[in-house]
């Protein structure tokens, strides 16, 4: 049988549970250094960035910014 959140009795937590679950989840698969290997692009990209970021380091936008651009673009 297959690993499903019916299966673990996830699906009757609730919300705030589940995503504590996730956050705890996500935390040992970021602990996990195999799980975090980069593709040859991924890599470029990473670095691309990294680079990008020397250069201009206060070309930065805030979260606040980035969250309400999505929330607008939720809203369309």
């Amino acid at each position: 049988m297959a690993i499903s959140i019916k299966s673990l009795g996830l699906d009757r937590l609730g919300l705030e549970d589940r995503l504590s679950l996730v956050e705890e989840l996500w935390d040992s698969i970021a602990a996990d250094s195999g799980a975090a290997l980069l593709t040859g692009p991924q890599h470029v990209e990473l670095h691309r960035r990294l680079a990008d970021h020397g250069t201009d380091p206060a070309d930065v936008v805030s979260w606040d910014e980035v969250r309400s651009s999505v929330n607008d673009q939720l809203k369309r």
